[in-house]
C-alpha cells in the first residue's frame, strides 16, 4: 500500500520558537503560513509541519498523490481507494473521505498505541 509522502505533524506551544530550533538543525520553510499558525519545513526528503494551536497531539502525516517536495506524482493510490482497502481489513477509522467525492479528501485512524495518522491528499 503506497501512502505518498510522510511528515511529522508536530503540535507546538510557540510556533516562531520551534521554528527557530528546526532551523538549528538544518531544516528550512517550505510551505504553510505563520499567520496562521501552521509551517512545513524541510530537511533534504525529510518534512515536518509545525501546527500551533491545531491539533491535540502529534500525528504521522501520508500525502498521497506527492513526493517528498509536494510535486504531484504521475501515478498513486487515490485516498479514496487506500480507505475503502483499510476498511475491508477491519480498520477503524476516526474520520472518513466522502467517497463519492474526487481531488483533494482525508480520512484519519489511530495506531494500537492511540497514535494519530491523517491519510491527506492534495490532489
Amino acid at each position: 500500500m503506497e501512502l505518498g509522502n510522510f511528515s511529522i505533524s508536530l503540535t507546538v506551544k510557540d510556533l516562531e520558537a520551534s521554528k527557530a530550533f528546526y532551523e538549528k538543525l538544518g531544516f528550512a520553510v517550505f510551505g504553510g503560513d505563520a499567520a496562521q499558525n501552521w509551517l512545513i519545513m524541510k530537511n533534504g526528503a525529510t518534512n515536518i509541519g509545525l501546527f500551533q494551536g491545531m491539533f491535540d497531539k502529534n500525528a504521522l502525516t501520508f500525502n498521497p498523490g506527492w513526493d517528498s517536495d509536494a510535486n504531484t506524482l504521475e501515478g498513486y493510490t487515490d485516498v479514496r481507494e487506500l480507505q475503502r482497502k483499510l476498511k475491508e481489513q477491519g480498520v477503524e477509522l476516526i474520520s472518513e473521505a466522502d467517497e463519492s467525492t474526487e481531488g483533494p479528501a482525508s480520512f484519519s485512524l489511530l495506531d494500537p498505541d492511540g497514535n494519530p495518522i491523517l491519510i491527506d491528499q492534495h490532489v
